[in-house]
C-alpha cells in the first residue's frame, strides 16, 4: 500500500535571524510581516563569537520575549557555531526571511541567498524591505545614540518599550561603574 502526500499542504515555517543586540522597531516589523506570511515563525538569535555584543544571550533572549509575547505562531530559539542555511534545515524550516534597507545590504544578502541555495535548494530566502521610518533603525544606530543630553527621548522612537527600558538601565549601570 502506497501513500500519498497529494493534497496536504507542507507547513511554511520560516526563520528570521540575528544578533538582535538590540531589538529594535525594525526587527518588530520584520517579525510582524513574516508573522502574517507563514505558518511558522522561528525568530533565532544568532551568536558570533566574533562579534561583541552589549547584551547576553539571555538577555536578547528576554527581550525578544518580551516583544513578541503577543504571537502565537513564533518561537525564539538560539543557534551557535553553525551557518543559518545549516540551522534553517536542522529546524525543518523553508525559509529564511532577511531584511533589505539599503544597497549594501541587498549586496551582501545577494551573495548570501546564493550561497544558501547552493547549500540548501531546497531553503528559500525571502527579502522584505521595510517601510522609509524603519530603513535607517539598526541595532547599532540606537547604541550609537545612546549618551548625549536627551538620547532617552531620541531611542525611544526606536526600539519597543521592554528594550527602552532595559537600554535606560544598561546606561545607568555604565555610569555607575564609571563613579
Amino acid at each position: 500500500m502506497t501513500h500519498s502526500n497529494k493534497g496536504k499542504r507542507q507547513l511554511k515555517r520560516a526563520v528570521y535571524a540575528g544578533s538582535f543586540d538590540p531589538v529594535t522597531n525594525g526587527h518588530l516589523w520584520m517579525i510582524r510581516e513574516a508573522v502574517e506570511l507563514f505558518d511558522e515563525l522561528v525568530v533565532a538569535i544568532g551568536v558570533n563569537p566574533d562579534k561583541r555584543c552589549t547584551f547576553s544571550v539571555d538577555e536578547r533572549l528576554e527581550m525578544l520575549r518580551a516583544v513578541t509575547r503577543g504571537f502565537s505562531k513564533l518561537k525564539v530559539e538560539v543557534f551557535e557555531n553553525q551557518f543559518l542555511v545549516n540551522y534553517a534545515q536542522s529546524i525543518g524550516a523553508n525559509y529564511i526571511i532577511r531584511g533589505i534597507r539599503t544597497a549594501s545590504d541587498y549586496e551582501y544578502e545577494r551573495t548570501m541567498r546564493y550561497i544558501n541555495s547552493d547549500l540548501h535548494t531546497d531553503i528559500t530566502t525571502i527579502f522584505l524591505l521595510p517601510p522609509r521610518e524603519y530603513a535607517e533603525v539598526s541595532s547599532t544606530m540606537v547604541k550609537g545614540l545612546m549618551g548625549p543630553q536627551g538620547w532617552e527621548q531620541m531611542i525611544r522612537h526606536y526600539v519597543p518599550e521592554p528594550v527602552y527600558r532595559k537600554l535606560v538601565n544598561y546606561y545607568q549601570q555604565q555610569v555607575l561603574q564609571l563613579d
